[in-house]
């Protein structure tokens, strides 16, 4: 269980009593029931700078989340879902979001976007992929080497302006044949490496390269998580019916031998094998260094995307403690600098959030340089992110002023693409909030007593004059680094993370 000193919990057929800081003198009480359920998704929902939370309806039955009402674009609303996800005892999410874009593009103009977001993007740019768009809805089809490589070319796609829905249709051509017993070994790994799952519950069978799950885990974040970990080379389907989402998250035996000692040798294959498996950065030549728990990754990349989805995928395994990201970008073509402005602002235009603002770019030497005026923080990172992406990019120098610096930018491991701390540029800086300290802290063990990654009941919090220091034990560095996002989403305008990894 979570929060404060050990909480104490009573379970009737449909509420569980929590009391929480006790040993302080006041008692939380969190009941949890259909409505609290929805309550925490709404307030995570609302909580996002992308999604629009007004407009999205939430219902809880049986654990299982119904999304319904509408968003601007396709990113938005499978980003909510994706939301939706990471609140303990959500068991599944329905989406019926409609997606009602602000403008109505027609077939044409989507489908040559779709194309054009393909072409733009180095790691998709090869795929066999044919395109379609009927009423806003694309279809792709064609021929791709991994599911990995298949999702990605849906994940481009949903992000262009007037997209609906895609429907992907695209076939994943196997090179390679294995034994069932090294796929299961292989996804055994995966799944044990994965800072994101809680595996020692989960069954893993294989017949003919097919995959079933089975078992138990902690979220509905982490099922899919574990679905996404059993696409190793050689399978041919998954399926994940019996795995069920039961337990609270971070329960003792849902976690196993997971966080024990590992060596430097141990944590160097997970990482390799998580690099293999992301289409980013599975094709280079990757040089892995692991010394007392710090990876070094050093080597070459065709675009500075690639070099980042490869610290985002060391930095999710387990042992890892800190990465140190000395990859090189290094174009497979040379771009003169004013084509790789008109790509950038190529994929600006396209993208549906970016393509409200007026942004300037000017490139010289392969760095992107970026002038404007965004909303958010999260704005100026997702222009970041799609400039990163762009051929040619070796750097990007982000000179987006935001206007409405209010929010720190949270970035969630099951949500976000990127670590908010990557950018050189995230200078937030704590301001003067009106909410009491006690009710701070309260909000912060609501946000841990939610959440699937972190273990409430080993922290101890106090708050004064709107900064929140942790103190106490966690399981991980990913845990530790989680705990600080949550304190700052309870509303902390700064965090002091004194906590240790056991």
């Amino acid at each position: 269980m979570r929060m404060g000193k050990r909480m104490t919990a009573i379970l009737t057929a449909a509420i569980i009593l929590i009391f929480i800081g006790a040993a302080q003198g006041a008692v939380v009480v969190i009941q949890v029931t259909a409505q609290s359920i929805t309550d925490a998704v709404e307030d995570e929902l609302q909580q996002d700078p992308m999604v629009p939370a007004q407009t999205i309806d939430v219902s809880t039955n049986d654990g299982i989340i119904t999304l319904s009402g509408m968003v601007g674009n396709l990113d938005a609303k499978e980003r909510a879902q994706r939301i939706a996800g990471t609140v303990k005892g959500v068991v599944a999410v329905i989406n019926n979001i409609r997606v009602m874009p602000s403008e109505r593009r027609n077939d044409q103009q989507i489908e040559n976007d779709v194309k054009t977001a393909l072409l733009l993007d180095p790691a998709a740019d090869s795929y066999e992929v044919d395109v379609a768009a009927d009423n806003g809805v694309v279809t792709l089809a064609g021929k791709v080497d991994s599911w990995q490589e298949r999702e990605l070319a849906a994940e481009v796609a949903q992000g262009v302006r007037g997209v609906l829905a895609v429907n992907n249709n695209i076939a994943v051509t196997q090179q390679e044949k294995r034994r069932d017993a090294e796929i299961k070994a292989d996804i055994r790994a995966r799944l044990k490496n994965d800072e994101l799952v809680d595996n020692a519950l989960i069954d893993v069978k294989v017949n003919s390269g097919n995959v079933t799950l089975s078992g138990v885990v902690g979220s509905s974040a982490e099922k899919s998580q574990a679905i996404t970990d059993a696409w190793v080379t050689g399978v041919e389907t998954v399926t994940a019916d019996n795995l069920q989402v039961e337990r609270w998250a971070r329960d003792p035996e849902l976690r196993g031998d997971k966080y024990t000692a590992l060596t430097d040798s141990d944590i160097r294959e997970g990482v390799e094998n998580a690099l293999l498996y992301n289409p980013r950065v599975g094709s280079y030549n990757i040089t892995t260094q692991v010394n007392d728990g710090v990876v070094t990754l050093r080597g070459k990349v065709e675009d500075l995307n690639a070099k980042r989805a490869a610290a985002k995928e060391a930095r999710n395994i387990v042992g890892v403690q800190k990465v140190e990201n000395r990859l090189k970008v290094r174009g497979k073509d040379r771009v003169d600098n004013q084509k790789i402005e008109e790509r950038v602002s190529d994929a600006f235009a396209i993208d549906p959030t970016i393509s409200q603002y007026e942004i300037t770019v000017n490139v010289e030497n392969g760095i992107a340089r970026l002038y404007g005026t965004v909303d958010s923080y999260y704005e100026k990172a997702l222009a970041d992110d799609e400039a990163s992406k762009v051929n040619g990019v070796v750097a990007v120098d982000n000179n987006l002023v935001v206007t409405e610096v209010t929010e720190p930018l949270i970035s969630d491991p099951y949500v976000d693409n990127w670590y908010v701390y990557d950018y050189d540029w995230y200078d937030y800086q704590p301001g003067y909030t009106f909410t009491t300290d006690a009710e701070i802290k309260d909000e912060i063990e609501s946000e841990y007593f939610w959440s699937p990654f972190v273990d409430g009941g080993d922290i101890n919090i106090s708050v004064q004059d709107g900064t929140a220091t942790l103190t106490g034990n966690v399981d991980s560095w990913a845990e530790r680094y989680s705990a600080t996002e949550n304190a700052l989403e309870g509303g902390a305008t700064w965090v002091e993370n004194e906590l240790t990894i056991e």
